[in-house]
């Protein structure tokens, strides 16, 4: 089922492994022009336009944007029980890891009377994106909200589409996981009209004000991506995140049932998902094939999950040693890695480029995805080469504040001077030795 290339032998450069190995192919540039004026039409006439797109895009018009905080309530007592156990672990499992993300402000005496002190100030107000398409994900709340929270963030948004067979409100679930989460305000907009009323903010169709935001995180399909590149710099964003990714790392002592079920568990999100599988065995290799086709004939999203593995981002690559499989997982960057092999905690350690890892035969990536404590929202398309997931210090500034006493400043200012000059910006140097001049002079 799955395309295969075979690297025994030979690992190609950093640049070819880039440019060969599988990819979704996801144009962000191609739907600006779609997303531009929907962009505007918010920036321009708020919640009227808002609405008008959600009654296109989402065949309903909702009555308010924000969402009653009595329908949140209800939302969390009428949720199933087993459902209500599931989201309580999970966000006591997150804020345990998050907890621990938390940074502290350090001084540092650089000289007798002149510090620095790096200052962690969390962002006044964000808006968290809930995704509603294929499938409904209340633990993307948890994951958005919960790092939020531990970061000291004081005002936050959740927005999540509207859905017309819940009367124009985001999914229970989605309420629900806000009500358990103590979030009080619900946004019922989606896609790219939701990041722009995030940006620029309205009033509401009871006059309420929605007060814009500084930061927008959160998953979102294409045109949510493109939104958030279009409005980037008039707020924070966390990332462009393109379809989902699994590539999982194995030997023969890889169990081929599971791993055929953590490449399907990947694919059932979108038919762009990606699965790859980097092997040193042959023989597995074989066998996960078999086991793609019992496994994905009887899954509730076959069609879906058949697509997405037999797509053009999904492959399997055979390599001759771990070490070389190293080096193709480190050039592919995925989202999420697992390593299935010998001494799988050692191998882990010598990876450098990954969203998150996931280390032996007991840690799938659907733990991370739910109750490992971990966080799910994760860089995509090799972005993991240069970007984090989302974390506590997402939602955090470091500010540097600078002290230093006159004689401190003295002992300096010649070296301020002499590099002012040479930068040709003598008004620098002039800025620091006026202070002296002038208490000379009294």
């Amino acid at each position: 089922m799955l395309t295969r290339a075979d690297l025994r032998g030979r690992v190609p450069s950093p640049v070819e492994l880039r440019a060969t190995l599988p990819r979704a192919e996801v144009d962000v540039d191609a739907v600006l022009h779609q997303v531009r004026p929907v962009v505007e039409a918010v920036r321009e006439r708020g919640v009227a336009a808002a609405l008008e797109f959600a009654e296109r895009f989402d065949r309903v018009r909702p009555s308010s944007v924000r969402v009653p905080v009595e329908e949140l309530t209800r939302a969390l007592e009428e949720l199933a029980p087993a459902v209500r156990e599931a989201l309580e672990e999970c966000v006591a499992r997150a804020r345990r890891v998050h907890a621990d993300q938390r940074r502290v402000d350090v001084t540092t005496q650089v000289v007798p009377g002149g510090t620095v002190t790096e200052r962690w100030t969390p962002v006044a107000r964000v808006g968290l994106y809930a995704p509603g398409g294929l499938a409904v994900y209340p633990s993307s709340v948890v994951m958005n909200v919960v790092p939020a929270q531990e970061a000291g963030v004081e005002s936050l948004v959740v927005c999540s589409p509207p859905q017309a067979e819940h009367g124009g409100r985001p999914h229970p679930t989605i309420l629900a996981a806000c009500a358990l989460l103590g979030v009080t305000e619900v946004w019922a907009v989606g896609g790219a009209q939701a990041v722009a009323l995030l940006a620029y903010g309205g009033v509401d169709t009871d006059g309420a004000e929605l007060a814009p935001v500084d930061m927008v995180t959160g998953p979102g399909n294409i045109y949510v991506t493109g939104a958030k590149r279009l409005l980037r710099g008039l707020v924070g964003i966390d990332s462009e995140a393109g379809p989902t990714e699994i590539a999982i790392l194995a030997d023969d002592t890889a169990d081929p049932a599971h791993v055929a079920a953590d490449l399907i568990s990947q694919a059932e999100h979108d038919t762009l998902a990606a699965s790859v599988l980097v092997t040193t065995s042959e023989a597995l290799a074989d066998a996960v094939d078999a086991e793609l086709e019992r496994q994905v004939a009887a899954t509730k999203h076959a069609e879906r999950v058949r697509a997405a593995l037999t797509g053009p981002q999904s492959g399997c690559v055979l390599v001759s040693t771990v070490d070389d499989g190293v080096r193709v997982v480190d050039a592919y960057a995925a989202e999420h890695l697992e390593i299935q092999t010998r001494d799988a905690r050692a191998v882990a350690g010598r990876v450098r480029a990954a969203g998150a890892i996931f280390v032996g035969p007991y840690a799938p990536v659907s733990l991370g995805d739910y109750c490992a404590g971990s966080n799910h929202v994760l860089p995509t398309g090799g972005c993991a080469r240069h970007s984090s997931g989302l974390s506590v210090q997402t939602f955090l500034r470091g500010i540097h504040v600078v002290e230093y006493t006159a004689e401190a400043l003295a002992e300096v200012a010649p070296k301020v001077v002499a590099l002012a000059e040479a930068e040709d910006l003598p008004a620098h140097g002039q800025a620091v030795t006026a202070r002296f001049a002038a208490r000379g002079g009294a």
